[in-house]
């Protein structure tokens, strides 16, 4: 096992900050703005041959009692449950705050190892930064400076001195499917997560906008490993003000790029509105897998949820190929259902079609419908293949396929993925021309002795034809 070191500390001391250096990525949303983190966000580090892992965490605010900052403040505490080394961060520009001893009273009940960092120390003298931080009673402070890097190195090495090398094991070179949950903000898409993992893993607070983070999440079922990634709820471009929410909806873009299957998450009680048709479209233009999820469909009665499957079919008609799931995130009903349709879709994403029959498919459907003429000429297809996976990706080959109409291209994908039994992902395809080899290219001069030869037929053919 490698040794977890996690990060806690009052809001805005830099934890995040911390957190991308010590991981070497720009996982951790950071912005000087306090409370900005607010669910566990797991990494890896390593120091010289040395891995471990890293976990940062919100703001610990000692005193809340209710609210976002108390949720925050309980995942604070069980990530130093979890925690091998704790890294308590305070502010040395901030002085040492009645917050600060609280937090330090606390984390010495824990009985865990604590190594007391003043943050924010760049350009001050090591014993006036730390001065005032002997009396919380933790040993010797380090100043450090996530922002530019001082001292870090030699923290981290301080923290592992008393865990025995670790040999990374191998792993293996098959990756997990990833799982992106998306949808609007307040649809219960944190909700979806914990009832999938089985527990209160993430932040699930009655307030749009709670996740403003993609938090990546391993777990296992049914002897299976997965990654889920709870990220930030999507609203209209026009609504979307603050530059947080502006990164926050870039990171789930980006989970979205990186998934595998992606969990489309709508609200039953509320209408299928246009931003949900948005964020389907970018899934879809990202060639990803999808399942979708209607939550809150427990209570509804039958009228409602007979107008609320009218809604999908005529605003969502394109997600025709997703399998769809009525759902209760806060009971956990319908949760399997959902997990079988994402292996399934994962399956169809990740398919092997051999050329043989893929060739034998395009004979199929040649027969039933050939393509429209395109000027003069009917376009000729001759065999296809598999030219790539999550999408699967066609490539037909033939002649005169540059202008096919992408409505016999959809033909051929509806084709293919009933032959294949491809449900949950979208299937593209491409039509690759052969080139004419002698075209652009120069006549060769004649010989000499071939332009006499010429000469003498056209003096023949004169003779013979007048």
């Amino acid at each position: 096992m490698l040794p977890t070191v996690v990060l806690v500390g009052r809001p805005n001391v830099g934890k995040s900050t911390l957190f991308n250096r010590l991981t070497r990525s720009r996982d951790a949303l950071v912005a000087d703005l306090p409370g900005l983190t607010r669910d566990r966000h797991y990494g890896r580090g390593r120091v010289g041959d040395r891995p471990y892992l890293v976990v940062d965490t919100g703001g610990l605010e000692p005193v809340a009692r209710d609210g976002i900052m108390f949720e925050m403040a309980k995942q604070s505490r069980q990530a130093v449950d979890e925690a091998d080394v704790v890294m308590f961060l305070v502010d040395g520009r901030a002085g040492c705050t009645p917050q600060d001893a609280i937090i330090a009273e606390q984390l010495r009940k824990t009985g865990k190892p604590i190594l007391l960092l003043v943050n924010k120390a760049e350009g001050m003298a090591r014993a006036k930064v730390t001065a005032e931080f002997f009396e919380l009673g933790l040993g010797e402070p380090y100043p450090i400076s996530s922002a530019h890097g001082d001292n870090v190195t030699e923290v981290v090495e301080i923290a592992l001195e008393n865990f025995p090398p670790e040999v990374e094991e191998e792993t293996s070179h098959e990756h997990p499917p990833k799982l992106a949950i998306v949808g609007r903000p307040n649809v219960g898409k944190s909700t979806l997560v914990n009832a999938i993992l089985g527990e209160q893993r993430v932040i699930a607070f009655d307030q749009p906008g709670t996740t403003r983070d993609s938090i990546y999440i391993d777990f296992e079922r049914d002897g299976k490993q997965y990654t889920i990634i709870d990220t930030a709820g999507v609203r209209r471009r026009g609504k979307v003000d603050e530059a947080v929410e502006k990164f926050s909806v870039i990171k789930t873009m980006q989970a979205i790029e990186d998934a595998n299957v992606v969990v489309l998450v709508v609200d039953a009680r509320d209408q299928i509105t246009e931003q949900d048709a948005h964020v389907a479209d970018f899934v879809l233009q990202a060639g990803r897998a999808l399942v979708l999820a209607v939550n809150k469909w427990d209570g509804l009665d039958e009228h409602h949820r007979d107008q609320v499957k009218r809604d999908i079919e005529r605003k969502l008609h394109f997600l025709s190929f997703a399998k769809l799931h009525f759902i209760s995130a806060l009971n956990a009903n319908g949760i399997p259902g959902v997990l079988k349709s994402v292996d399934e879709a994962y399956a169809a994403a990740m398919a092997k079609l051999s050329t043989p029959k893929l060739t034998r498919a395009l004979i199929g459907a040649l027969e039933k419908q050939q393509p429209p003429k395109v000027g003069r000429f009917i376009p000729k297809m001759r065999y296809a293949h598999q030219g790539g996976s999550n999408p699967p990706l066609i490539v037909v080959h033939g002649s005169g396929l540059d202008d096919v109409p992408a409505s016999y291209a959809r033909y051929l994908e509806r084709t293919f993925c009933e032959i294949f039994k491809l449900k949950g992902t979208p299937l593209r395809i491409q039509f690759n021309s052969s080139k004419n080899p002698f075209e652009g290219s120069k006549p060769k001069p004649l010989t000499e002795g071939e332009q006499r030869r010429a000469h003498r037929a056209r003096i023949r053919g004169r003779k013979l034809y007048g």
